[in-house]
């Protein structure tokens, strides 16, 4: 990582202590997440409005994380990247420069299962030499990772503690949590230890955020600083709703501005590495983009809400379904969707083998439509290239677009093309203005799908060239001679 980004990732330790909840004016709106009208937790008692006895139940869960990393040479940056968003996770990453060092970073994790499997961030443990998991009591073991996933920005790792049932915490359903409803934050910023801090949820399904592929994130205006990444959000009831990820901040410090990742979202990942799956998310075909408000009376809709179906692939289970494009999706299940990011989400966080409902509007009918989760094709082969004398493509390695590539890459796996992968400075391709992440969908008007079919244009006495490409969903034409 170089220097710092003003997104902030959470790294943490364990940290308590007791704050109390913005005083009896809050009230918990009556009744608080998670609580029943025969809760100890009642408006009459006035350590209704204290959290300790949640701190004692969910503190000895939360961990503290030592990553050691070799740290190699790079330029110094004197300023910070003009983001506003940035991980938790840069204090110890911005010195050092000009030679290669050791590095042992500090983050956070939280204990989900008894027999010793923790979850925290994937930055944290990423390139990690050796990881060493410090508990509450002082205890220190060493961690072995099972699953680190850069998409969701999850590590999910496991220390042996020889048949000793550890306490944890559980996965609340973060699913029905509401904008207004208490939190805590657990963490380790800037090295103190223990540390708790409050506050309330303040949106749901934020997907604006850049921090991640699958962007999807519970927004909360409790203090999290830069060491709490990995830590938990815990719900008033003491059940885990989410892993704290990264900070809205332009100093490095809390502005009330938080971003964690979803509890269900951290349970599917942690229940394939516990199973000792591979990591396959389910596949629809369904390429998207969110609706304009200029468009939505168009498209028979009152307000600018779900998702225009831009492309269907060929063969797709949304394909199979009858998906068209110019369809827009309102809901998933039981789950509005107002854009790609919502979708993805929605599906990722469904097992492969699920028959989902969706909601469709076409031409002002609304529609329930089945779709078969399944998992992303692997065809065509990559068949890597870098291509050369193939103006204005010349200086571009390219690779064949299956749905499962994209998939792994974080690109849309709703359409078939050729994946730029890198641009060589200076080439052709540059010049013409292709970039890394860029899709190929058509040469001189046709389609092509593999680096094969790009290739055998050179063969084609072609004066002038029209290259119609997909760049994070926006349809660019180049031209070149």
């Amino acid at each position: 990582m170089t220097g710092y980004r003003k997104w902030s990732v959470s790294c943490s330790g364990v940290i308590v202590a007791s704050a109390l909840l913005f005083a009896s004016g809050l009230a918990f709106g009556g009744q608080a997440y998670g609580q029943t009208a025969d809760d100890p937790l009642s408006a009459q008692d006035p350590s209704a409005y204290s959290f300790a006895s949640v701190v004692e139940k969910v503190s000895p869960a939360v961990v503290n994380l030592y990553a050691q990393k070799i740290i190699h040479a790079r330029e110094p940056r004197l300023l910070p990247d003009s983001s506003v968003l940035w991980r938790l996770f840069r204090d110890s990453l911005l010195f050092g420069y000009g030679r290669e060092r050791v590095s042992n970073t500090l983050g956070s994790g939280v204990i989900v299962r008894p027999h010793g499997i923790i979850v925290t961030n994937h930055h944290v443990v990423e390139a990690a030499e050796g990881i060493a998991v410090v508990l509450a009591d002082g205890r220190i073991f060493e961690a072995r990772v099972l699953l680190s996933d850069a998409r969701t920005d999850l590590a999910v790792l496991r220390i042996e503690v020889g048949g000793e049932s550890l306490p944890f915490v559980e996965f609340a359903d973060s699913d029905r949590i509401r904008v207004g409803d208490p939190i805590l934050a657990i963490g380790n910023p800037f090295g103190l230890e223990q540390t708790v801090t409050s506050g309330i949820v303040s949106a749901l399904a934020r997907t604006g955020v850049g921090i991640t592929d699958l962007r999807f994130f519970i927004q909360t205006d409790a203090s999290i600083n830069p060491g709490n990444s990995g830590g938990p959000l815990i719900a008033i009831n003491g059940k885990l709703i989410g892993i704290n990820t990264a900070i809205y901040s332009t100093t490095m410090g809390a502005q009330g501005l938080g971003f964690s990742i979803p509890s269900n979202m951290v349970r599917t990942i942690v229940d394939t590495a516990v199973e000792n799956k591979p990591l396959v998310r389910a596949w629809t075909g369904i390429s998207g983009r969110p609706i304009p408000p200029q468009l939505a009376p168009l498209l028979g809709l009152s307000l600018p809400r779900g998702v225009l179906v831009t492309n269907v692939y060929k063969g797709s289970p949304a394909d199979e379904a009858g998906l068209r494009r110019g369809d827009v999706v309102l809901r998933v299940g039981d789950f509005p969707v107002n854009d790609p990011q919502a979708l993805r989400y929605r599906i990722a966080t469904r097992p492969i083998g699920e028959r989902l409902q969706l909601t469709v509007q076409r031409r002002g009918t609304s529609l329930q439509v089945p779709l078969q989760l399944v998992p992303p094709p692997n065809e065509p082969p990559p068949d890597e290239k870098q291509l050369s004398s193939l103006s204005p493509l010349s200086g571009a390695r390219v690779v064949s677009l299956s749905p499962a590539f994209a998939e792994d890459h974080g690109l849309d796996s709703g359409i078939s093309g050729v994946a730029v992968l890198d641009v060589q400075p200076g080439s052709a391709a540059q010049q013409a203005g292709l970039g890394a992440g860029d899709i190929i969908r058509a040469i001189n008007d046709q389609p092509v799908g593999t680096v094969q079919e790009v290739e055998s244009l050179r063969t084609r006495a072609f004066r002038a060239w029209t290259v119609v490409l997909d760049r994070g969903g926006q349809e660019i034409v180049i031209h070149g001679n």
